[in-house]
């Protein structure tokens, strides 16, 4: 995690800098708060990665002389292909668009949503077509 901890600390911290030069230069409020709010959502996740990165065993991604051969293992199964993801997708646009053509088409899409979500739960469980 000391990668990934230092890449968000490194965006959160950039956008910071960013925000101070903005705050300072432009004197707009409105923008300076939600380019703080971006800093948060770049130093939010590294803090997190940071307090796992201490509690867990080093992984063989954090060493520098690391090999392929100690990272091999079972990542998982998953299916070959599926049209579940692209149901869901259209269960979101159609809930979506509920909001500019009324609610008859968040009928649509939250119906799309759970249908494709119990199978692409029921799909993965079962590691085959539903």
């Amino acid at each position: 995690m000391k990668v990934e901890f230092r890449i968000y600390l490194g965006i959160g911290l950039f956008v910071l800098v960013i925000t101070t030069i903005y705050l300072f230069w432009a004197r707009e409020y409105g923008g300076a708060t939600m380019l703080f709010g971006t800093a948060g959502l770049g130093i939010m996740p590294a803090l997190y990665m940071g307090w796992w990165r201490k509690r867990m065993d080093p992984r063989p991604e954090d060493s520098k002389d690391a090999t392929i051969a100690e990272s091999q293992g079972t990542i998982g199964t998953f299916p070959g292909h599926t049209i579940w993801p692209f149901v869901l997708g259209m269960g979101v646009f159609f809930s979506a668009l509920s909001l500019a053509f009324g609610a008859w088409t968040l009928v649509i899409g939250g119906a799309l949503l759970i249908f494709a979500a119990t199978s692409v739960v029921l799909e993965s469980r079962r590691g085959g077509l539903v």
